[in-house]
């Protein structure tokens, strides 16, 4: 514990000197980040296909291309947002000025997820660096191929004196997240995210939590359903289906489900052929352990397509299951693997009851031509993000944030939204000595009671 406590007042002392400030240092971090990922790029994209068998064009598109728009977005937006930004003052405190100045928070701690170890991890970074921050940031130890290309490289590149890597295990993370943070930014599931929790409660440290949970996606009868069961597959079976964004259930209009199982079937393989094992565009289950949970969820289900698993090489096919009970775990966990369930529904009030069953999701999906039905599932569904006759896609906007809500996660980044969260917006009002309107002094008075009234 001794060496993070002094890894940590390293950097606290960086910080005070003032170093990470300046917004052309800042600008410096986020080029030499994007150095990384271009004269990285081979090491990293072996990496993923050692611990989660990631195809590179999939690696490419949702881990390094995702982080160089980023940084490329940031870059061109930075100026601004580190700007002060002017507030309106109220009548009775004219003549002043009002503003919010945005200030780094300090030292924080980025702990990254397995499912995208490369995004995850630098996607925080680059929001970090961009409000001025140092930062400790821990890649999850089970994508151990990519945690070990970051530690070794990464340093190379960012400011030492800034910016520290650690890797380990879970215990580390425990350790760390018991240190006084001046923010923790977690990416993973819910049970670690209770931990941290507790442990960063004792020194009041503020923790973004991006979590998962159950997002269904709702199929309509109106839809295109060739169009709709291609963008459901993509969404649901890349990168094996360990995507915390990923549909976790479909719920779709009984006249239609048939026509839909068998559009399903038919983009799974187009995408993945008639054996997914032996399909280089198709992922792994990250560890046994995982892999194992997977298929014992499939003991005893009716499996409409796939269900087929090796434990050699962790892989478990993309895999449609019907009939499913509403208690069932694959119907109340969140799955994150390449399993499907479908469940019929007469319309979308009861797609809404269903979904409001449930804590809130992360994501939400649903494919229909009506807007009207759609802006139904807007107005009554709770949930992080949003996104219709698609899936995923909205994070490729960098002017949307991206986070949870309730037990989905708390905070959000991307874009702005990223750099609003590293920082402290620090209200500013400066006065004038001029017009010291002596209503707001003793003694007291009816008349200046509603004098001041009129100008509140």
């Amino acid at each position: 514990m001794n060496t993070w406590h002094n890894l940590l007042d390293e950097l606290n002392h960086t910080y005070h000197t003032g170093l990470t400030r300046p917004v052309s240092w800042r600008k410096q971090q986020l080029q030499q980040l994007r150095q990384f990922l271009v004269e990285q790029e081979a090491p990293l994209l072996e990496a993923l296909r050692t611990d989660l068998g990631k195809h590179p064009s999939e690696a490419r598109l949702t881990e390094l291309q995702f982080l160089l728009t980023d940084i490329k977005h940031t870059l061109k937006h930075i100026n601004r947002w580190a700007k002060p930004r002017k507030v309106g003052t109220p009548m009775l405190a004219w003549p002043a000025k009002s503003e919010l100045v945005p200030e780094p928070l300090g030292t924080v701690l980025i702990l990254g997820a397995w499912n995208y170890p490369v995004q995850l991890l630098l996607a925080p970074l680059i929001a970090a660096i961009a409000a001025g921050n140092c930062a400790i940031i821990k890649p999850s130890e089970h994508a151990s191929e990519v945690a070990t290309v970051i530690a070794r490289h990464l340093p190379d590149y960012l400011d030492s004196a800034a910016f520290k890597i650690v890797t380990g295990d879970v215990q580390v993370s425990a350790e760390l997240t018991q240190l006084p943070f001046d923010h923790i930014f977690y990416t993973g599931g819910e049970n670690a995210a209770r931990s941290i929790l507790a442990a960063a409660a004792p020194n009041l440290t503020p923790v973004t939590l991006e979590l998962g949970g159950k997002s269904p996606a709702v199929v309509m009868a109106d839809c295109d359903l060739a169009v709709t069961a291609r963008r459901i597959v993509w969404g649901k079976f890349l990168n094996a289906g360990q995507t915390c964004i990923a549909p976790d259930y479909l719920l779709v209009e009984s006249s239609v489900q048939d026509q839909l199982i068998n559009a399903l079937k038919r983009a799974i393989t187009e995408f993945y052929g008639d054996e997914p094992q032996h399909s280089d565009d198709y992922g792994r289950i990250i560890h046994s352990q995982h892999h194992q949970r997977l298929v014992g969820l499939l003991e005893g289900q009716t499996i409409a397509f796939g269900g087929d698993s090796s434990g050699k090489d962790n892989y478990l096919a993309p895999t449609l299951v019907t009939n499913v009970a509403a208690d069932h775990p694959l119907m109340t966990d969140e799955i994150f693997g390449p399993i499907l369930p479908i469940v019929p529904i007469d319309s979308a009030n009861q797609a809404i009851e269903i979904i409001n069953a449930k804590p809130k999701p992360l994501a939400l999906y649903a494919f229909s031509k009506n807007q009207r039905t759609l802006s139904q599932f807007t107005r009554h569904i709770a949930a992080g993000n949003v996104c219709y006759n698609d899936t995923l896609m909205f994070m490729l906007n960098d002017e949307m944030p991206f986070g949870g809500v309730g037990r989905s996660g708390m905070g959000r980044y991307h874009g702005k939204f990223g750099f609003d969260t590293f920082s402290h917006l620090k209200p500013v009002m400066t006065r004038r000595f001029i017009l010291d309107v002596a209503l707001r002094y003793p003694p007291y008075s009816k008349l200046k009671d509603k004098l001041l009234s009129w100008f509140s």
